[in-house]
């Protein structure tokens, strides 16, 4: 990473700040093979129909339809 940033290349910089941020979490991805993103994939799928139906339905048809969905893939 210091070599990186030593070719002082704006985005390149940028991206190392982000690294360097999260060092933590970035030494875990690579460590672990555990991942969040089934709990990501529901959370967007729920968000995703949301939009959808924005305006257009009750709390308790959003929840109908997503119970729906996740129970008949």
């Amino acid at each position: 990473m210091k070599k990186a940033y030593e070719l002082d290349i704006k985005e390149l910089n940028s991206f190392l700040g982000g690294i360097k941020r999260d060092e933590k979490a970035v030494e875990n991805a690579i460590t672990y093979r555990f991942t969040n993103g089934l709990a990501e994939g529901s959370v967007n799928k729920l968000k995703t129909l949301k939009r959808t139906m924005y305006g257009k339905a009750s709390f308790e048809t959003l929840k109908r339809k997503l119970l729906w969905y996740e129970y008949n893939k």
